[in-house]
């Protein structure tokens, strides 16, 4: 709302804010080259709300997206041009709000879920990833065996595996004695 309204504020500032002194020789004024600072000046903050998380993980491009929206809606009222200011809200808040579930349910599709198992025994490494590589209907996008000093780490990123095996999967490394630590994520 912030943005909203000091875009709005910013274009009637930009349009009508230096008139007393358009009657002055050799003046020439441009309304948009304020409101050309604002479109770069939001996209400057839109790009620090972008995360770049893990391997293809990215997050903050819908407030990016929404922030640069609102501050053109805040423009075209600041400008007088309501309907399509109502217009781009409407359009807006449906894209945000509405569509929403669809989007939900459409990345659930690409979601990967991540398995990490920490052992100090060597082979009892080879035997997890032996069991893991022996699911049925299990698709590994990616592993790893890091192995250090004293420990191995397996890492693990699944393309389709239902949390409820997943789950499964974790309570039966949880009761092995040599297994250090479990970590996995949906």
């Amino acid at each position: 709302m912030l943005v909203c309204v000091g875009s709005a504020l910013t274009m009637l500032v930009s349009a009508y804010g230096f008139i007393d002194v358009l009657g002055l020789k050799n003046i020439v004024l441009d309304p948009s080259r304020i409101a050309a600072q604002v479109i770069s000046g939001i996209g400057f903050i839109g790009a620090g709300t972008i995360l770049f998380l893990k391997q293809g993980i990215v997050r903050g491009l819908t407030t990016a997206a929404g922030l640069w929206t609102v501050a053109a809606i805040g423009l075209a009222t600041g400008g007088g041009m309501y309907f399509a200011a109502s217009a781009a809200t409407t359009l807006a808040i449906i894209i945000l709000f509405i569509l929403q579930p669809f989007e939900k349910k459409l990345s659930q599709r690409f979601t990967q879920r991540r398995l990490k198992i920490s052992t100090s025994n060597e082979s009892k490494s080879i035997q997890i990833v032996s069991a893991i590589f022996s699911l049925k209907n299990v698709s590994i996008a990616s592993f790893s065996l890091d192995k250090a000093e004293n420990d191995c780490v397996i890492s693990f990123s699944f393309k389709n595996i239902e949390t409820k095996e997943l789950s499964l999967l974790v309570a039966q490394f949880q009761v092995d004695s040599e297994i250090k630590e479990i970590v996995w994520s949906q």
